[in-house]
């Protein structure tokens, strides 16, 4: 089984003093021994990666605590936008069908309420 086949993933990500920060996504595969989730493009894992291409992903709950006994994988990382990321946005809604939809219904209720739409990106990683 590999890292993309799970249904949710800690990703560390680490600041320029080399701080480890941990989050939980949900993961996809992309092929060609990638492997992605999506975001917005100002949160704090794009701006960490940007700076910093060395991630780790460890198989997590959906609170982000650790499976017991998890190997750990180093990957690399980069941020894609625009048409680069649909592969990846695609990838996220085929796993995730039913889940995508109720934050499908969050932007809707964005746009009612007229808040600018966040720049969303996706993250690919490339894996070991």
């Amino acid at each position: 089984m590999s890292i993309a086949d799970e249904k949710y993933v800690l990703i560390t990500t680490f600041r320029k003093s080399g701080d480890a920060v941990a989050s939980p996504v949900w993961i996809a595969a992309v092929g060609g021994g990638a492997a992605g989730f999506t975001t917005e493009d100002n949160s704090g894992k794009v701006k960490r990666i940007r700076n910093n291409p060395r991630v780790t992903l460890q198989p997590c709950s959906m609170k982000g605590t650790p499976k017991e006994g998890a190997a750990v994988v180093e990957a690399t990382a980069e941020v894609l936008v625009g048409a680069a990321a649909q592969p990846i946005r695609d990838a996220i809604h085929g796993k995730y069908s039913v889940m995508s939809r109720f934050f499908k219904v969050a932007e809707l209720w964005r746009k009612i309420r007229r808040k600018p739409e966040p720049p969303t990106c996706a993250v690919r990683m490339t894996l070991p």
